[in-house]
């Protein structure tokens, strides 16, 4: 049983490319001794099996299992909740955590949260942050954008939520892909004020 009581985090994974740098924000949020509750859109799973080397169940008792074990979570420190699991506490404004990052993002998923359409737990989930005023942190990954993808952005943005496109910098002179899917997350654990030593502050090394 969890005992202890740190800021519970909720994390969606949706179908846009770039699942690992939501992978990679869940390893750090654990190793940060958060709470996790976590939900993966049908895209996202199908995303998974084609870029990364995880195999992520479809049932969300075998997903938690799964996850707690390869990143060696805590027992409970990390809950999965399936798309349709309405009584989740994500579906409603007194149970929601302070924040939900939906990382990758994807722009249908941007498009049904900037309209409160609410036709899946991920979908409600974010609805209730933004209803709530909490944080809500959405990580696009797209390239072009069209006018409908900006609109909703601008949309989200005026309603409180926070863009951030999974856009890597490379001041930082990368020599990995790991190191640019750090330097996104660094940015996720900063917004979230998580400490993080993936990427120093800018200017911190200037003496």
């Amino acid at each position: 049983m969890w005992q202890a009581d740190p800021p519970i985090v909720t994390l969606a994974f949706t179908g846009a490319s770039g699942l690992q740098y939501g992978l990679r924000l869940l390893e750090c949020l654990v190793a940060a001794n958060k709470r996790v509750y976590v939900m993966i859109s049908k895209a996202a799973q199908v995303v998974a099996a084609t870029e990364t080397d995880w195999q992520l169940p479809g049932q969300s008792d075998a997903l938690e299992k799964y996850l707690t074990e390869r990143l060696q979570a805590k027992p409970e420190q990390i809950r999965v909740f399936s798309r349709e699991q309405w009584m989740a506490p994500v579906a409603s404004g007194s149970g929601a955590p302070s924040a939900m990052v939906v990382c990758p993002c994807s722009t249908g998923t941007l498009s049904a949260i900037a309209t409160g359409a609410s036709n899946n737990l991920i979908e409600r989930a974010a609805d209730v942050a933004l209803k709530e005023r909490r944080q809500l942190i959405l990580v696009p990954r797209e390239s072009p954008y069209s006018a409908i993808h900006l609109e909703h952005m601008l949309a989200l943005t005026r309603m409180g939520a926070i863009i951030l496109p999974a856009s890597p910098g490379f001041y930082h002179k990368p020599e990995r892909i790991e190191d640019l899917i750090d330097f996104i997350v660094a940015r996720i654990l900063s917004q979230l004020g998580v400490a993080q030593d993936l990427m120093p502050a800018w200017g911190a090394n200037i003496s």
